[in-house]
């Protein structure tokens, strides 16, 4: 059955369908999951933080080889994905607040990225690392329309150029990390009041029209509806893939997902200064009572980092790593607050196929 959902083109590359899936780290989308999704008409994303821990290009001894060994694992993993999916649409995710997000975004724009989504903070320098590289779309994640206008006045002056797109998180939904809603006891604070605003921003004061791709708490096709009529162009979706055969996480962590219901969403402290909305399980019960915690510093990713800095909350990248590796309880689950809308592990073609079908 045909879908009545419009394509989503951002930039020069057009997906199918306006559904963008989400990239969620460590490890836990990476090829597989990006390439089917572009292979059914989305976008499919590879997250990057973390990439190359598990790669045989890190060596554990040496903490320094781990930014050597994302940069050559987003290589592989680009190439893999793009195996999977020679057509489809598929971008990279980085966090501003790592290390070597400048490295990597180079890395993505070389190696085929056909867009690069940052989150974690504003990526107010991103074009000057893809200025080679101008078919590459560039898509930053905002909180709010006061960001959405410092970003864009920031490239607009700098780089003559403004985002090719642009996603608006729903901080009372989304998972893992983000911004806390300053503005949520606003009078008629909604997502739909962020996208009127942001909306109104772009065509008045820039002149433009870019695509907006709300994400946070879309899991099924009455959400995606819901979202495009409030005036969106696309969604951002990830916990609903996490359920999916390609999922690169283990089996385990899908299976946690498929047994949580909404009571077992939290919210824990991260080392990036965030709040961050996970499942919960023994691990995240310690750290929401501050219990110490005694892992090292693995990887030195962060460019600020309370763990490190500070010897506050954990290692991020390992507490990511422990559950997408399996060990459930005594890692760290990212999760969105729609968690309930997962009944069965299935293919992301027969997911895509629910979500698109013509209603």
């Amino acid at each position: 059955m045909h879908s009545n959902l419009h394509p989503l083109q951002i930039g020069k590359h057009i997906a199918r369908y306006p559904i963008m899936q989400a990239a969620m780290a460590v490890r836990v989308s990476g090829a597989k999951l990006a390439g089917a999704v572009a292979n059914a008409g989305g976008v499919g994303m590879i997250a990057t933080l973390g990439i190359g821990l598990d790669s045989p290009y890190f060596n554990p001894r040496q903490k320094s080889s781990f930014f050597t060994a994302n940069r050559l694992a987003l290589i592989d993993e680009l190439a893999k994905a793009r195996s999977i999916s020679p057509d489809g649409v598929i971008g990279v995710n980085i966090l501003v607040g790592t290390k070597d997000y400048p490295e990597l975004a180079k890395t993505a724009a070389a190696e085929g990225a056909n867009l690069i989504v940052t989150g974690g903070a504003v990526a107010l320098n991103l074009p000057e690392y893809t200025a080679d590289y101008p078919d590459v779309a560039l898509v930053p994640t905002v909180a709010n329309a006061d960001s959405a206008q410092y970003l864009c006045q920031t490239w607009k002056s700098r780089y003559n150029r403004l985002p090719d797109a642009l996603i608006l998180e729903n901080c009372q939904k989304v998972g893992g990390h983000f911004t806390q809603c300053e503005q949520i006891n606003v009078p008629g604070f909604s997502i739909a009041w962020v996208i009127s605003q942001v909306r109104e921003y772009l065509t008045e004061t820039m002149g433009v029209r870019i695509p907006l791709i709300v994400t946070g708490g879309i899991s099924d096709r009455a959400d995606i509806d819901q979202i495009l009529a409030m005036g969106a162009d696309g969604v951002k979706m990830g916990t609903r893939f996490i359920t999916t055969i390609e999922c690169d996480a283990h089996q385990n962590y899908k299976e946690r997902h498929l047994q949580a219901n909404p009571e077992d969403i939290v919210t824990v402290p991260s080392p990036v200064g965030k709040p961050s909305r996970a499942l919960r399980n023994p691990f995240a019960e310690q750290i929401m009572a501050d219990s110490a915690q005694q892992r090292r510093c693995i990887a030195n990713c962060l460019e600020i980092c309370l763990f490190r800095d500070k010897g506050k909350t954990y290692c991020l990248l390992n507490a990511l790593s422990q559950a997408a590796r399996g060990d459930v309880e005594n890692g760290l689950i990212f999760s969105g607050a729609n968690v309930s809308q997962n009944q069965r592990i299935i293919s992301v073609s027969e997911l895509m196929a629910d979500l698109t079908a013509k209603v």
